[in-house]
């Protein structure tokens, strides 16, 4: 019998002793785990994993990553060292911020009931061989595998190599910038619409605030009623720093840095005000320059949708 099957063996025994003694046995329990008592909780009792993925595929697809779940319960020692090790080895924690969107799923019993219990059926039951375990989607929601995170292990630890090395085999290949700019000018041209090209990279804090802002419900829809957004990031994607540089960006500009383009791909506007690129805007005079370009190459848009661009952008300073 493998270790982590000794592991589930002897928690199982463990609860029903409990059950025995108790008139209440609460499945969060730490059980024989005193290291887990002590640390903080790092899986949401109380979120739903459908919604928690949904949120998450919806980035993902937007950066054409992958969604990696990890199913465990606060009470689970393995779960909280494997959560340490995402977070503080850097090879690990850089791959997991560029090529993942990770989505902590609580298993352990709510009210008597096992959280995500018909989640995890739809995904065929992958805690069945203990926990942690990850699962690999795609960024159309469809799994892609399911590791068994015991063969990983090494003592009381994680083998950081071995675990760099698995996530690494599942990443997504790189996009293609060209065929995004080239799906986003036919979109454009099909909606009488021009695109909004922006250049990003996966450390820059800022760029995730404008994915934030041409994603957002309100901001996003009135956006897109005039231009059809497409995100090209200059380290993950195949051609993007080329295509950066066919489009004026410069090594000082840094990122993110927007082009404005017509449905033929001719380029109308940038984000390099007279004090330079402004990035995400931000400053008074950034904000300016935004809605100066986008006011004049947004020609559809309301009077009222522009105010509530303006506001998004004030509400994110």
């Amino acid at each position: 019998m493998h270790a982590r099957s000794r592991r589930m063996v002897l928690f199982m025994v463990m609860a029903a002793v409990v059950v025995s003694v108790s008139p209440v046995f609460d499945g969060s329990s730490a059980l024989g785990k005193p290291e887990a008592r002590k640390l903080p909780p790092v899986y949401d009792t109380k979120a739903d994993g459908e919604k928690q993925i949904a949120d998450a595929l919806a980035r993902a697809k937007w950066d054409h990553k992958r969604v990696l779940l990890q199913f465990g319960a606060n009470w689970c020692i393995w779960c909280h060292r494997l959560h340490d090790l995402f977070k503080t080895d850097p090879a690990i924690a850089k791959l997991l911020a560029s090529e993942y969107e990770l989505v902590l799923i609580d298993v352990d019993e709510v009210d008597g009931e096992r959280h995500n219990a018909t989640l995890e059926a739809r995904l065929g039951r992958p805690t069945k061989n203990g926990l942690p375990v990850l699962v690999v989607l795609d960024d159309s929601g469809r799994p892609l595998t399911t590791i068994n995170t015991e063969p990983l292990e090494q003592g009381d630890h994680y083998n950081a190599p071995k675990v760099l090395a698995t996530l690494k085999k599942w990443k997504a290949k790189p996009a293609s910038a060209d065929a995004r700019l080239s799906s986003a000018l036919a979109e454009a041209k099909a909606g009488g619409k021009n695109v909004f090209l922006y250049f990003t990279a996966p450390w820059c804090r800022w760029c995730k605030r404008m994915d934030a802002y041409v994603l957002s419900d309100a901001v996003g829809t009135a956006f897109c009623s005039a231009y059809v957004p497409v995100k090209v990031d200059v380290e993950r994607m195949s051609g993007g720093s080329a295509m950066s540089d066919k489009y004026g960006r410069k090594e000082d500009d840094g990122v993110p840095f927007f082009v404005l383009l017509d449905a033929g791909g001719k380029k109308l506007a940038d984000s390099r005000a007279p004090q330079g690129n402004i990035g995400f805007p931000a400053e008074s005079f950034e904000i300016a320059h935004f809605m100066k370009v986008i006011k004049a190459h947004g020609k559809s848009l309301a009077d009222s949708q522009l105010s509530l661009l303006e506001k998004g952008l004030k509400k994110k300073r």
